[in-house]
């Protein structure tokens, strides 16, 4: 079955309702750039909501951040993921993975097949795999899925998240194309950036019950 991730989550209200409809993850952002920008001081209170809520594992969503500001929050919100979205090298990655001993999860933009050739270099536990814009992911921008299905078939033990422009109404398809580990979506199910749609998201889950 195709995990779910609902990113950029903002508001405890929203972690509880995303939780409780089933998700396997939720994104909390702590770019600073980003429009769905969490203030780390705030994210220990959405952990508590989601948890309380269901079993949704939490995702902290980082852009070239230092290590030790990284170990800090995921000690601080009892991360179990890290998603990082900057220029980190392989080497960065393992590193990053044996200093907080959580999964790391590692986005790469995707604009031809020279991106996808490759992904076995990761030492990541996933590779998210979005479309190329300037705030990092989260435009709500779609990339040629026919290139996340030639990476699942060079690389076919490799995790890969699909991301960038999913919605309900898109979802079916994209998993059927490229059968993804797991599909991310943040404008998608959004009334606001940061602000999720309920009706948004309950259709959004079931299509990808039901793909």
């Amino acid at each position: 079955m195709t995990r779910i991730k609902i990113c950029g989550v903002t508001l405890a209200d929203d972690a509880a309702r995303v939780s409780a409809a089933g998700v396997d993850y939720i994104g909390l952002n702590f770019w600073p750039r980003s429009r769905r920008y969490l203030d780390p001081a705030r994210a220990p209170i959405l952990a508590g909501a989601a948890r309380a809520a269901g079993a949704a594992k939490l995702v902290g969503v980082f852009v070239d951040a230092d290590i030790d500001a990284i170990l800090g929050i995921t000690q601080q919100v009892e991360l179990d993921v890290i998603q990082v979205h900057g220029d980190e090298d392989p080497t960065r990655i393992a590193a990053l993975a044996a200093a907080t001993k959580r999964p790391v999860w590692k986005a790469l933009t995707i604009a031809s097949a020279r991106d996808v050739a490759h992904l076995d270099v990761w030492p990541a536990a996933a590779v998210l795999l979005d479309a190329p814009t300037p705030q990092r992911g989260g435009a709500g921008a779609t990339f040629d899925h026919a290139l996340a299905a030639e990476g699942r078939r060079l690389h076919p033990q490799t995790n890969v998240i699909l991301a960038g422009g999913l919605a309900p109404e898109t979802v079916a398809a994209a998993i059927a194309a490229v059968r993804p580990w797991c599909v991310d979506v943040a404008t998608g199910v959004e009334a606001a950036p940061g602000v999720k749609d309920p009706a948004k998201l309950a259709a959004f889950v079931a299509a990808v019950r039901a793909a």
